[in-house]
């Protein structure tokens, strides 16, 4: 049974320019959005900055109207039964907005649970459920501006379930955190989705989505252009094998140009990592190619090369080229 149904989902914004003579601009953040949600099933919304997943999340959550098709949530319209689907839902965003620092972390749970109109009886309970789901049982007395990112972070999660909704939005949850952090609410997302919530998880991390996630749907100029499993999403590439080449500065637009004039080569991309550049080069599979990519990278330090399987971000940055 599907819990999320979007159907042609469109929103378009108007944006006026100029001091003397202005004009008015129309943006489509999405052009006709189709999906659905199963029930306690995580599902992946990936795409680049300004794809529409943020649009598409507040258009879900009741914060923004559509401009045209439609949406379902637990059965009810989020723009005409907002208040419906507020009491079966709940919104984790990333960042280090929608707390109070003041207070510490049990403060704004029972400040929250009162928003909620969670009743009396069970607010003390369900709050400390929450604080041990989360991992912040004895810490809940600290205020919150002592609080890391990640502890943060997961008072987030705890303050978005104290109603107990059977769907959760997380709109990119682990941005910004350090590693441990990271996997600490990596955990805790998984152990909400084994609890049989339905979660809705947008991410720029694609070894996160592929861990978590039991279906995805990658957007890309506000529409979408695949969905499926992490597997399946793979198999637009695995008839190729991915050489990682570590490079230290001198790499220009000539060497890449020549890369991929090699025979066999069906991509080449770069990715800053740390004092290092990588260049990573798509071939096909089988294929020798590291010494004639050597031979194409003259005048250019060269650290480690290895070859490796393509992964579901080799797959996400195909199918966003492909828009």
């Amino acid at each position: 049974m599907a819990v999320i149904e979007v159907e042609a989902l469109t929103r378009h914004y108007r944006s006026r320019k100029g001091l003397v003579r202005r004009r008015t601009t129309s943006v489509e953040a999405l052009r006709g959005v189709d999906f659905a949600i199963e029930e306690g099933e995580l599902f992946g919304l990936l795409g680049p900055n300004g794809a529409g997943k943020t649009t598409t999340i507040k258009i879900l959550t009741t914060l923004l109207l559509p401009t045209s098709g439609s949406a379902r949530v637990a059965g009810f319209d989020p723009a005409r039964q907002a208040r419906e689907v507020r009491r079966r839902i709940g919104y984790v965003f990333g960042g280090d907005r929608g707390l109070y620092e003041r207070l510490n972390g049990l403060d704004n749970l029972r400040y929250f649970a009162d928003l909620y109109r969670v009743p009396g009886a069970t607010k003390r309970r369900r709050i400390e459920e929450l604080l041990e789901l989360v991992g912040l049982t004895g810490r809940e007395r600290e205020r919150v501006e002592t609080y890391s990112r990640g502890m943060r972070q997961r008072l987030h999660i705890a303050r978005g379930l104290l109603h107990d909704p059977a769907i959760l939005f997380l709109d990119e949850p682990t941005i910004g955190l350090d590693p441990v952090g990271a996997l600490e609410l990596r955990t805790t997302i998984g152990s909400l989705r084994d609890a049989g919530k339905t979660i809705l998880l947008t991410t720029h991390y694609m070894f996160e989505a592929d861990a978590l996630c039991d279906r995805l749907a990658v957007i890309a100029d506000g529409r979408i252009v695949a969905t499926g499993t992490a597997r399946q999403l793979k198999q637009v590439v695995t008839d190729r094998t991915v050489i990682e080449v570590e490079t230290f500065g001198g790499v220009e637009e000539a060497h890449l140009e020549q890369l991929r004039q090699l025979s066999g080569v069906k991509g080449v991309a770069t990715d800053a990592r740390d004092q290092a550049q990588m260049l990573l080069i798509q071939a096909a599979a089988g294929a020798e190619l590291v010494q004639q990519i050597l031979g194409r990278l003259d005048g250019v330090q060269v650290g480690k090369v290895f070859t490796r399987e393509p992964t579901l971000e080799d797959a996400y940055v195909e199918l966003i080229k492909a828009v």
